[in-house]
């Protein structure tokens, strides 16, 4: 007789990164229960304050684990404009400003590249994903989506960026994809998934 799957929280409040993840484990079939920042309402908010992915997805992942003693899962991504220098990168959910406005952050990116031509629009996703352990444990795997920018939003799907960015060898945004399309060459998709054998490995059992 097998005992209960080990607890893993998602230091995610977001409702679309809960899905991806779940997706990814039940296809990779991780035995864990997976739950939320959604679980833990007097979890305070973490400051973002890592220069990189890496960092930042760390940074989340040790309070989180530090607040819930269980293990816990955390991720920090961001698009990366070739015109703008590869900004907004960590800085990409508070471009406009506030963190968070999704509409508002994309405005601003595409009055930044309202001049720029077609073929000079280039792009890529980065994510860093970070599981980190009670115990001190931490793992941190990468994933980037190469792409370009489109000159105004389309598609309903996903969150973020995803309404103006193409990617390579596709017609559509990743707001335009079914979802398990984008997972399957998602940055955030990609840095789960080699994420995904490790947590196997250490809560699997």
């Amino acid at each position: 007789m097998t005992g209960a799957a080990a607890k893993l929280v998602l230091a995610t409040r977001n409702p679309a990164k809960l899905g991806e993840l779940s997706r990814i484990l039940a296809d990779g079939n991780v035995p864990v229960d997976l739950v939320t920042l959604d679980d833990f309402p007097p979890m305070p908010e973490v400051a973002e304050t890592g220069r990189t992915f890496a960092a930042n997805a760390l940074v989340k992942a040790r309070a989180v684990a530090e607040f819930t003693g269980l293990p816990a899962v955390a991720d920090d991504s961001g698009i990366c404009i070739d015109f703008l220098n590869g900004m907004p990168g960590v800085l990409s959910a508070r471009w406009s400003g506030v963190h968070g406005d999704d509409e508002a952050n994309l405005r601003l990116v595409l009055g930044q590249l309202a001049d720029v031509p077609v073929g000079q629009r280039g792009a890529h996703f980065a994510c860093a994903a970070a599981l980190v352990l009670p115990s001190g444990s931490e793992h941190v795997t990468e994933g980037v989506m190469s792409g370009s920018v489109t000159d105004a939003p389309r598609g309903t799907n996903g969150f973020g960026y995803d309404p103006i960015f193409v990617p390579e060898s596709s017609e559509l945004t990743t707001a335009e994809m079914d979802p398990a399309d984008k997972d399957a060459i998602s940055h955030r998709g990609k840095a789960l998934r080699a994420l995904a054998p490790v947590i196997a490995a250490l809560l699997g059992g």
